[in-house]
């Protein structure tokens, strides 16, 4: 447990600790780290996010729950940790995204974009009287012909991966990865690598309600979800 020096720097986010930490920094990460697993591969064909929507109630309308967000034609997020906060962010990347077609008349660029929200976090680590966001993102899109993978976290901090995974399966995404990711692969062998890590981060425990799939490809140049139809093309085939 926590000595009573230490409690003290617990209930401010303003203040360091005498070794340097944020404590309401690091529970936000802990509210990401339990949160639901998300992936993003990128490769020369495209970007593919998958996330598992864990659904926990045979109640529950799984269409009901979205962790994939189309930001602008060119531009997708996925989400883990406080659905709520992921909202938030989304909203604002939206509006940032129409503030620079109105401004410039053209899309904006996915880096440029992903620095205006992972310094909108960075400020809710300074300031009294809120919290951090409690959620971590993957931003990903098309910008001058370049595929663009980002991942922020509650402290702001903004890095760009070939491919990452967010959440509660994070350890067993990048193990996956760093053993089998390759850059050539093609599209559709990349959305196969992202689903094998979601097996592995969940011991297998998805189907085709609880998976939810965004894409960027060349072809098409814009980003979309894909349909239950074109996910279960993916999920029912035999391993």
């Amino acid at each position: 447990m926590m000595n009573n020096n230490q409690a003290a720097y617990d209930r401010a986010i303003t203040v360091f600790s005498p070794d340097g930490r944020l404590y309401q920094v690091e529970y936000a990460r802990e509210a990401v780290k339990r949160g639901t697993t998300a992936v993003g591969i990128k490769c020369q064909d495209g970007v593919v996010l998958i996330v598992d929507k864990r659904i926990n109630s045979r109640l529950l309308e799984a269409n009901s729950i979205e962790k994939i967000f189309k930001i602008d034609e060119h531009i997708g997020v996925a989400s883990s940790g406080l659905v709520g906060d992921a909202r938030a962010l989304v909203d604002r990347a939206r509006v940032e995204a129409q503030i620079n077609r109105i401004s410039y008349d053209e899309p904006i660029d996915v880096e440029t974009l992903s620095k205006k929200l992972g310094d909108h976090m960075q400020t809710y680590t300074q300031f009294g009287g809120a919290r951090p966001y409690g959620t971590a993102l993957l931003i990903t899109g098309i910008s001058d012909g370049e595929f663009r993978l980002f991942e922020t976290d509650p402290s702001g901090t903004l890095l760009e991966y070939k491919a990452t995974g967010i959440g509660t399966g994070r350890p067993a995404v990048m193990k996956l990865f760093e053993e089998e990711y390759t850059y050539e692969c093609s599209l559709d062998d990349a959305i196969k690598l992202g689903l094998k890590a979601l097996h592995e981060a969940t011991e297998g425990k998805f189907d085709v309600s609880t998976v939810e799939i965004g894409v960027i490809s060349r072809s098409e140049g814009i980003f979309r979800k894909m349909t239950r139809e074109e996910v279960a093309t993916y999920i029912d085939q035999p391993a």
